[in-house]
C-alpha cells in the first residue's frame, strides 16, 4: 500500500515546487499585477472617467469583480495544484482547453510584452542625455524604431531594439530556469521594493514641478455628472480586471505554488489593495509631470493628456527635456517601467513554462531551454523589426483584450454553472482563509462576472467588427488579429485532446483533493483498527463532497 509521503505528497506522489513563505508569494503576485498598465493606462482613464469621482466606481469594482475573481483564481490554483491546463483538466476532463486557451493567451502577450521592456530599458539609458533632442516623438517611431510605412510583416532588424530584447530574455530565462524559490521569488524580492523606492522618489520630484498643482486638480476635480453614464462604470471593471492579472492563468499558476495551509483570501486583499495603491500613486506622478507640460507649453492639462506609448515614450520625454532633474526623472520612470513590466512578463511566461513542465512531464530546466528559449526567437524575429509595432499593437488589441476577457467569461460560466465548482471552491478558501467568502462572493463569480465579462467581450467585437481597428489593412487584421484569436480556441483544443503521459504533473504530483483522500484514508484505517466511522474520523472535510 501507497503512504502518504511528507511534505504534502498526497498518495505516495511527489510535491509541486512551492514559495518558501506567504510573503514571497504576495509580493509576486504584486509583481505581476502591478505592470505598464498601472502607469500608463490608469491615470488617463481616471482623468476621462470623471476625475475624482472615478473613484467611487472604481472601488466598486475592485470589491465587487476583481478581489472575487481573485479569492476564484486563488482557489482553483491552490485546490487544484496545477499551472491552467492541469487545475481544470483535474476538475474535469472536458474542460482542460480553457486552461490552454489562456496559456496561449500568456505565449502572445508575453513575447511582445519582452518588445515594450527593452524599449524603456533603452530609454532608461537614453534619459541621460536626453537623446531624443527637441521631437521626441520623430525620435521614437523614426530614429530608435525605424518604424515602416505600412503595416506589414518585414526582418528588417532594428539593432537598438533587437540586442535589448535578447538580453531581456537572457535575464527572464535565467531566472524562469532557476525556480519559484530561487527564480521568481528572489527577483520580486529585489525588483518590488526597487521598483517602490524609485517610484515614490519619482512622484516626491513630480510633485514639486512648477505647475504640479493644476495636473492634480484636472485628475481629481470631480465630475459627479459621470456617475450617471454607464461607461464610465465599464471603463472601472475594466481597468480593474486588466490590472489585476486575473483571468489568463497568471495566479492560477502562481497560488498552485503555495504552501498547502496558506491565507488565500487575506493574501487577495493585499494584493488587490496593493495594486490600486500604487495605480493611484501613478496617477498622482503621471498628472503633476503632465500639469508642469501643461504650463510649460502654455496649454491646459486636457491638451497634453495621452496614455500608453504617447505617454511614455513622446509625452514624458518632452517633459524629461523641460524639467529641472530631467535626467533623474527620467531614468526614475523608465527604470520603473523596466522592473513594473519585467515582474510581470516573469509571470506571464511562468504560465507558459509551468503548463508545458505539467503536461510532458519535463524539467525546470529543459522546459525552460526549449519553451522559453523558442518564445525568445519568436519574439525578437517578430518584435525586433521595423514592422514590430504594427503587430504589436494588433496583437494587443485582440489578443490582449478580446482573448484575456472571452477566457475569463467562459472559465466564470462554465466552472460555475457547468462544473458547479463554486460551492467547493468557496470551502476550500474559507478552510484555510482569514476571510471567510460565502453566498455573496458565488453571486458576484457566478451571475454579476459573466454580465460585466460578457458586456465587455461582445462590445469590444462590434466595436472591431464594425470599424477596422486603426484603419490598418484588413488582411493585416485578419491574420494577426481575428486570425490569431481563432488561432488560439482552436489550438487550445488541439493541446488538450493530446494525452497526458506516465510522467506529467497529473499523474506524478498530487492536488490538496489528494492529499486530503490520502489522509482520509491513512485515519480511517487507523479508526478502524479502533471501531471509529469515517464520519467520527473527520465529519466535516470539506474534500469529501464533489470528487470526480
Amino acid at each position: 500500500m501507497t503512504t502518504l509521503k511528507q511534505g504534502g505528497g498526497g498518495l505516495g506522489r511527489a510535491a509541486r515546487e512551492s514559495f518558501n513563505t506567504r510573503g514571497a508569494f504576495i509580493l509576486a503576485a504584486i509583481g505581476s499585477a502591478v505592470g505598464l498598465g498601472n502607469i500608463w493606462r490608469f491615470p488617463y482613464v481616471a482623468y476621462e472617467s470623471g476625475g475624482g469621482a472615478f473613484i467611487i466606481p472604481y472601488l466598486v469594482a475592485l470589491l465587487t469583480a476583481g478581489i472575487p475573481l481573485l479569492f476564484f483564481d486563488y482557489a482553483i490554483g491552490h485546490r487544484y495544484k496545477g499551472s491552467p491546463p492541469l487545475a481544470f483538466r483535474r476538475m474535469g476532463k472536458g474542460v482542460e482547453a480553457i486552461g490552454w486557451w489562456q496559456v496561449l493567451i500568456c505565449f502572445v502577450i508575453g513575447v511582445y510584452y519582452a518588445a515594450i521592456v527593452a524599449w524603456a530599458a533603452m530609454y532608461t539609458y537614453f534619459s541621460f542625455t536626453k537623446a531624443w533632442g527637441d521631437d521626441p516623438e520623430a525620435f521614437f517611431f523614426g530614429n530608435y524604431l525605424e518604424l515602416a510605412d505600412a503595416p506589414g510583416v518585414v526582418f528588417d532588424f532594428v539593432d537598438g531594439v533587437w540586442i535589448p530584447m535578447v538580453a531581456v530574455w537572457l535575464v527572464l530565462l535565467t531566472i524562469l530556469g532557476l525556480g519559484v524559490r530561487r527564480g521568481i521569488a528572489k527577483a520580486s524580492l529585489v525588483a518590488m521594493p526597487v521598483l517602490i523606492i524609485m517610484f515614490l522618489i519619482l512622484v516626491g520630484i513630480a510633485l514639486t514641478l512648477p505647475g504640479s498643482t493644476s495636473g492634480l486638480d484636472a485628475l481629481f476635480t470631480p465630475d459627479w455628472a459621470a456617475l450617471a453614464n454607464p461607461q464610465i462604470w465599464i471603463a472601472a471593471y475594466g481597468q480593474i480586471f486588466f490590472s489585476l492579472s486575473i483571468g489568463f492563468g497568471i495566479m492560477v499558476t502562481y497560488s498552485s505554488y503555495l504552501k498547502r495551509r496558506s491565507n488565500l483570501t487575506g493574501s487577495g486583499l493585499v494584493v488587490g489593495f496593493s495594486n490600486s495603491a500604487f495605480e493611484i500613486l501613478a496617477a498622482i506622478g503621471v498628472f503633476a509631470a503632465l500639469g508642469f507640460m501643461a504650463q510649460a507649453a502654455n496649454t491646459s492639462v486636457d491638451g497634453v493628456v495621452t496614455s500608453g506609448l504617447g505617454l511614455a515614450f513622446v509625452a514624458f520625454p518632452a517633459i524629461i527635456s523641460q524639467a529641472p532633474m530631467g535626467s533623474l526623472i527620467g531614468v526614475l520612470f523608465f527604470g520603473s517601467l523596466v522592473f513594473a513590466g519585467f515582474t510581470s512578463l516573469v509571470s506571464i511566461l511562468e504560465v507558459v513554462i509551468s503548463a508545458v513542465k505539467d503536461k510532458l512531464g519535463w524539467s525546470r530546466g529543459l522546459t525552460t531551454a526549449i519553451v522559453g528559449g523558442a518564445c525568445a526567437i519568436i519574439s525578437v524575429v517578430l518584435f525586433g523589426t521595423t514592422t514590430g509595432v504594427y503587430v504589436l499593437d494588433v496583437s494587443d488589441a485582440f489578443v490582449n483584450n478580446l482573448g484575456i476577457v472571452g477566457a475569463a467569461f467562459v472559465s466564470v460560466l462554465v466552472v460555475s454553472w457547468g462544473l458547479r465548482r463554486l460551492p467547493a471552491l468557496a470551502e476550500h478558501l474559507n478552510a484555510i482563509s482569514s476571510f471567510k467568502v460565502g453566498m455573496i462572493w458565488r453571486v458576484l463569480v457566478s451571475v454579476v462576472m459573466p454580465i460585466v465579462l460578457g458586456y465587455l467581450l461582445i462590445a469590444d467585437i462590434v466595436s472591431k467588427a464594425t470599424t477596422p481597428y486603426e484603419d490598418m489593412p484588413l488582411d493585416f487584421l485578419a491574420v494577426f488579429g481575428w486570425g490569431m484569436s481563432a488561432s488560439l480556441i482552436i489550438l487550445s483544443i488541439v493541446l488538450a485532446v493530446m494525452p497526458w503521459p506516465s510522467n506529467a504533473a497529473l499523474h506524478r504530483e498530487a492536488s490538496h483533493e489528494d492529499d486530503e483522500e490520502a489522509e482520509l484514508v491513512s485515519a480511517n484505517t487507523g479508526a478502524a483498527n479502533a471501531g471509529a466511522t469515517d464520519a467520527d474520523v473527520n465529519p466535516d472535510n470539506p474534500y469529501r463532497e464533489g470528487r470526480q
